[in-house]
């Protein structure tokens, strides 16, 4: 290692110690010949002092120092005079006499301070998002991210849990938005989607007789985007065979339970309140509704159940789906199916948290026969269904057992636990509103040579 010590943790036990410390300079003081300089590392700031007649070559080197400069220090740790105490650092009680000073990389003076009070505009922040990581507040939303991986990936191992990994590069099927598309080099004309969840996989592999799948998975929609959207998301999934929805409940809060109370400290009540789709409109206006005002918590949960099956498109003049096509209707709907589709409620729930939904879940559809009626009236032939899903349907046939599901989309998750606005805030590199990377600058052009090979044209709009 080139470090003896972290910034942040030297503290007035390691009095007369020689150290080494790595980090960037954060500030740079010059006191008449003294010479003041703050290193920073992720764990926190150390003081460093140059003092002409014991620091040596290490006190004219530290005259070329600026802000955020890689540096290696090395030298003795004293306890800092009465008076001069920062109560505000960890390191506060204690400074570094400079002895060895090494210059490991000199940085360019940044776009913008690496403080914490700064005020920068969002595009600049993530056209320099390495800069803007470097910043405390910014670090400890990455941190508290990995932390709440931490928590669900120890929790859903103890119940038996397998984490599963599905495809990127997948079929296009409709899933309420649309698709990203990657052209096939090796299949001209032909197009993968990103998925916009792993509905149909999960579903696969409850088929396969996993029962207990979950998985941190990366989705894709193209869609118009706003504070608690991005063109790619993060989202817990869940699926379970054999269960109904008071075991996705049930599983669910004490998930969040614990989360809160691992991550913020913060006890919460379970089981959370229920509240219908129906209620829940005629009373607040909403199917996500925020309850704080009537629980005066700051984190509020409710379940938001018994949603139509269907919903009417005006403009089509047919029934889509509420949810998505593999819900299971209420077993007391069944014969309202085709000659009232609208009176069918849904095995479907929402995890609602502060007015945001948080998740969405329901039992599915494990009959193909009952399977292809949902597609006959929302408008999918069988023709188009064996074309689009002809493997789940296929799967189904093949001893397909009840199941069910939920997904939490974590990004929002976090930005509620972190206090942000925006789920922009706790991704580590995220698009701007215009789905557009500053950093990288993508999307981008692509060379002809490429396009030849993918057999695309393309024609500019005017």
């Amino acid at each position: 290692m080139l470090r003896t010590h972290t910034c942040g943790e030297l503290n007035t036990t390691d009095n007369a110690k020689q150290v080494t410390l790595c980090g960037w300079v954060a500030r740079r003081r010059d006191h008449g010949k003294l010479v003041f300089i703050d290193i920073r590392d992720r764990s926190g700031f150390t003081q460093i002092v140059f003092i002409p007649n014991e620091s040596g070559e290490a006190y004219k080197l530290a005259q070329d120092l600026r802000n955020e400069f890689v540096i290696k220090i090395s030298g003795v740790v004293n306890k800092r005079p009465k008076g001069t105490i920062n109560e505000k650092l960890a390191t506060g009680e204690i400074e570094v006499l400079a002895k060895e000073l090494e210059i490991l990389n000199p940085s360019l003076n940044p776009p913008f301070e690496i403080e914490e009070e700064t005020e920068i505009t969002e595009e600049m922040r993530l056209k320099y998002r390495y800069l803007d990581l470097r910043r405390k507040k910014v670090f400890n939303n990455l941190a508290l991210r990995s932390n709440l991986y931490k928590v669900i990936r120890t929790y859903l191992g103890e119940n038996k849990f397998i984490e599963c990994e599905t495809p990127i590069l997948t079929k296009s099927t409709p899933e309420g938005a649309r698709d990203y598309l990657v052209p096939s080099r090796l299949n001209p004309g032909q197009f993968f989607a990103l998925p916009q969840s792993p509905q149909l996989f999960k579903q696969i592999l409850m088929v396969a007789g996993i029962e207990r799948y979950y998985q941190i998975a990366k989705c894709f929609r193209d869609e118009d985007l706003r504070a608690d959207r991005q063109p790619e998301f993060t989202q817990l999934d869940i699926e379970m065979s054999f269960i109904d929805e008071e075991d996705i409940f049930n599983l669910t809060e004490r998930l969040m339970q614990l989360i809160l109370k691992e991550l913020k400290n913060i006890d919460i009540k379970i089981p959370f309140p229920r509240i219908s789709y129906k209620e829940a409109m005629e009373k607040y206006k909403s199917d996500k509704p925020d309850l704080r005002p009537e629980s005066k918590n700051d984190f509020a949960f409710c379940w938001v159940v018994d949603f139509p099956l269907f919903k009417y498109n005006e403009e089509e003049k047919r029934w889509d789906s509420e949810h998505h096509p593999f819900t299971a209707p209420a077993a007391d709907d069944l014969e309202n199916l085709e000659k009232d589709p609208g009176k069918v409620k849904s095995r479907s729930y929402d995890l609602v948290l502060n007015g945001m939904e948080l998740g969405s879940g329901s039992v599915r559809i494990h009959r193909r026969e009952l399977q292809q009626k949902i597609f006959n009236i929302i408008g999918i032939s069988e023709e188009e269904a064996a074309k689009r899903f002809g493997f789940l349907l296929e799967a189904f046939q093949y001893g397909a057992p009840p199941h069910g599901g939920v997904a939490f989309g974590l990004d929002r998750l976090l930005a509620i636990l972190s206090g942000e606005s925006s789920i922009r805030e706790v991704i580590t590199f995220p698009k701007n509103s215009a789905a557009f990377c500053p950093l990288t600058s993508a999307p981008s052009d692509v060379g002809e040579k490429q396009l030849t090979e993918l057999g695309i044209t393309i024609k500019r709009r005017k």
